[in-house]
């Protein structure tokens, strides 16, 4: 029984497994989008990702931990060197799988499987959207100058040539009655 056996192993024995885990990593490093089946895919992304998210901290403990899983020096220096600039402001995320058509042979779901910052059709020049709070008190403190602009204007003077028309009660109750005459 396989029970709380949270991960796939892909019908291999443990030493087979990490072996072809490490060796599937190094070449998703070296050529940033391989193609697998799609069990494989998934099971590589649990594995990868957190090895992305420690060469950010280029230290040689981080060196040391990534190295005992991958074993390819090749792969380590392009981790740490290219790919971690790369997605240095990314908090998470660093692979896609993009499913593609059954295999001929045994009918398998074959993925692509890729880092994301390298995929330029999937990469948008848009400036990051920043979030609503901020924004509405931007547009709260934009509003609230031209408000000042405005009672500074009413509080101009008066030319005293043009005289001041107020409309007063009476006047208004005037032109009630003369619509109600038809006027």
């Amino acid at each position: 029984m396989r029970h709380g056996k949270k991960f796939n192993h892909l019908s291999r024995k443990a030493a087979h497994r990490k072996a072809m885990l490490a060796n599937m990593a190094c070449s998703l490093i070296e050529h940033k989008r391989i193609k697998t089946t799609l069990a494989k895919a998934k099971a590589l992304r649990v594995y990868v990702e957190p090895l992305i998210s420690k060469s950010k901290v280029d230290t040689t403990h981080s060196r040391r931990t990534v190295f005992s899983y991958l074993k390819q020096k090749e792969a380590i220096t392009e981790l740490f060197g290219n790919v971690s600039a790369k997605i240095a402001d990314r908090p998470g995320g660093y692979t896609r799988i993009l499913k593609l058509s059954n295999r001929l042979g045994d009918n398998a779901q074959m993925a692509f499987i890729e880092l994301v910052d390298y995929n330029e059709e999937y990469t948008t020049d848009k400036p990051k959207r920043k979030k609503a709070r901020r924004a509405k008190a931007k547009k709260v403190e934009a509003v609230a100058p031209a408000v000042e602009e405005a009672v500074v204007v009413e509080d101009a003077p008066v030319a005293e040539d043009a005289p001041v028309v107020e409309e007063t009660k009476e006047v208004a109750d005037n032109s009630d009655k003369k619509e109600e005459k038809g006027e």
